[in-house]
């Protein structure tokens, strides 16, 4: 989830769980004021994102330990204990540190929340394992998912007496969420019965959320090194997509979502189906120069070789970072010369910064 997401649904949990403080409270220093435990919220949903600073090693570190530790339960109270001290340096000694523990709690775990519902994954248990845990029901990016959270601070802007707009907010934000899951189901059950239809057994199945709608789904069944794939809309209003050479991006993008009456499969073979090569890719997939890539690619697939005269290159990419209309992000693979035995990484970038 997007980083100002994050922290605005720290904000909304802290003022959605609180009270407006009385001169007593804040006396007797029981509680922080208000304003603060909301700033409080907000800048400990924005900290597990910290890990971004792995960028500055490479970017498959980044990719391999991204939602790794800074967002793990286990560690929890240990960046809550750390921020906290932080709040009460900064707030000048003002206010105790322990009264910081609740608002940063709240905020850390509002984090967790959003990201666990995304497709990317987060280690929960780190620093005891490195598993990566998710229930894929939002998109990276998702409009409506922050216009709620949005709505709902201003509301209790404009009602600063009162916590129950923070709470409608929240409700709301489950509502959708519920929605998002029966989604999923409906995307899995499709799933499968694409599975069953074409004798599909022991087959590998993933429904992936995809971006500009809540009902766009990418289906995916991975069989004996082939995927199938389609992409769908669940919309009960989808109609059948029309789009033109000179369309915008986005409508091409919306386009390829068909309805669930209409789903168009394709299939793309794991590591290519060209037995001439079929070695020749096996060997750049094992190479040692790519265990980052392979650590972090749940759903890898053949991009592309490169023959020249002088060198050969193995292109890969993930499946879970691949849209219509775009390339796909994060690309990885491996070249050699042709007077050489090893095997060199290289990386080709994306449409966005991150690639």
């Amino acid at each position: 989830m997007d980083p100002l997401t994050h922290a605005l649904s720290g904000a909304l949990l802290v003022r959605a769980s609180q009270s407006p403080t009385t001169l007593s409270d804040v006396a007797g220093q029981t509680r922080l004021p208000l304003r603060l435990q909301i700033v409080a919220g907000f800048a400990a949903a924005a900290f597990p994102d910290v890990d971004v600073m792995l960028r500055l090693i490479d970017t498959l570190t980044y990719l391999n330990w991204h939602q790794g530790p800074t967002h793990s339960l286990l560690l929890l109270p240990l960046w809550a204990w750390m921020l906290s001290r932080i709040g009460a340096r900064l707030s000048r000694g003002r206010h105790a540190w322990p009264l910081f523990m609740t608002p940063v709690m709240l905020g850390l775990a509002a984090h967790i929340a959003g990201d666990v519902i995304t497709s990317y994954g987060l280690m929960l248990f780190a620093p005891f394992s490195t598993e990566r845990f998710a229930l894929p029901l939002v998109f990276v990016i998702d409009p409506w998912f922050s216009l709620i959270i949005m709505a709902g601070l201003v509301a209790s802007y404009c009602l600063p007496q009162s916590r129950i707009p923070a709470i409608v907010a929240l409700i709301i934000l489950c509502g959708y969420v519920t929605l998002l899951s029966t989604l999923r189901q409906q995307a899995i059950e499709l799933t499968q019965d694409h599975a069953s239809r074409h004798t599909v057994t022991k087959a590998s199945i993933s429904a992936l959320p995809q971006p500009l709608s809540p009902f766009h789904w990418k289906l995916i069944v991975l069989h004996d090194a082939t995927y199938h794939l389609a992409n769908v809309n669940l919309s009960p209003f989808a109609a059948t997509p029309t789009t033109t050479a000179h369309a915008w991006l986005v409508p091409k993008m919306a386009a390829a979502y068909h309805p669930s009456t209409e789903i168009k499969w394709s299939t793309k073979h794991q590591f290519g189906n060209d037995p001439d090569h079929t070695a020749l890719i096996s060997e750049a997939w094992q190479a040692p120069a790519l265990k980052s890539f392979r650590s972090f690619a749940q759903l890898p697939v053949l991009e592309d070789m490169d023959h020249s005269e002088k060198s050969t290159c193995v292109w890969f990419y993930d499946l879970r970072f691949q849209f219509p209309e775009l390339p796909p992000s994060f690309r990885y693979g491996v070249c050699r010369e042709h007077d050489r035995a090893d095997w060199r990484l290289v990386r080709q970038r994306g449409r966005f910064y991150i690639d």
